[in-house]
């Protein structure tokens, strides 16, 4: 009879839980690394992954769940679709162990980990009423995420620490969408007053914005102010670099796996929402 050594592994150590991930794996630029930081965090805790692509939309949403609950995950980790919050709502219902992970709902009967937006973004308007601009434009984005009512409050709130009063005229929805925000960008341009900086409230629309002012020939930085809110790796290497606030998109995914976590451990705690802090990065978009 052969003896096997005892250093030898013999089978994997357990998995601890299962853990679903239902995101839009293509939805935002930053999908890749936030898939990457959860994956690194659930590794580290013996976990199993299944990611599903909920395609950035609440249909695909809810079949995705149904799949992975079907599967038996033990908890999911959800990134939600822009529109209702049916999918959220059953979870919270069944007793599903949830995690919201970056776009956060405003509830508060289920986990959360994402940035903060209201204060972030009122740094951004001061940063620009600080260089005496008066006609800050706002690039919104899709207003059926709430984040992107967050960061339209942070803007408004910038604006009246400066003593500004807040037009209409000079906010435009970018639906998340570098098309939609070329499109918006245009029609502020051509409206009155036409702003002289712009504040554009996530990473997709930069490009859409960057675009129209190329199109135009107008010098981002000397004739036309743009600050933004996400981490680009381009938008450090364009002339001029954007100023922006980072998402610490590692930092989200690896307190999601903790929450996630601590939630299966002790099911009956009291769900909490982790708002997280962007860093500012410095470019010259900004016209300084």
């Amino acid at each position: 009879m052969t003896a096997l050594s005892p250093e030898l592994r013999l089978w994997d150590p357990p998995v601890t839980y299962r853990i679903g991930v239902a995101m839009g794996v293509h939805a935002n630029p930053y999908s890749g690394e936030l898939l990457r930081a959860i994956r690194g965090a659930a590794a580290q805790a013996g976990c199993d992954v299944m990611l599903a692509d909920t395609e950035d939309t609440v249909s695909e949403e809810a079949a995705v769940v149904r799949a992975l609950r079907a599967d038996l995950v033990d908890g999911v980790l959800l990134v939600p679709s822009p529109g209702d919050e049916a999918v959220i709502n059953g979870l919270v219902r069944m007793g599903v162990p949830t995690v919201l992970v970056d776009r956060l709902a405003a509830r508060n009967d289920v986990d959360q980990v994402g940035t903060e937006n209201v204060h972030a973004v009122t740094s951004l308007v001061k940063h620009l009423t600080e260089r005496r601009h008066r006609k800050i434009g706002l690039i919104s984005g899709d207003d059926g995420q709430e984040v992107s009512r967050e960061r339209v409050r942070g803007y408004r709130l910038g604006l009246e620490q400066a003593g500004l009063r807040f037009n209409r005229e000079l906010v435009e929805c970018g639906l998340s969408t570098s098309g939609g925000a070329a499109r918006a960008t245009a029609k502020l341009l051509d409206g009155w007053p036409s702003p002289t900086a712009l504040v554009v409230a996530d990473e997709s629309m930069l490009v859409g914005v960057q675009y129209e002012a190329h199109r135009r020939g107008i010098r981002i930085g000397s004739e036309l102010a743009v600050v933004g809110y996400g981490d680009m790796g381009w938008a450090r290497r364009v002339s001029p670099a954007v100023t922006t606030l980072a998402q610490p998109i590692a930092d989200i995914g690896r307190r999601a796996v903790q929450m996630l976590l601590s939630r299966m451990a002790d099911p009956d705690r009291p769900p909490e929402s982790i708002h997280l802090t962007p860093k500012f990065l410095h470019g010259a978009s900004c016209g300084c």
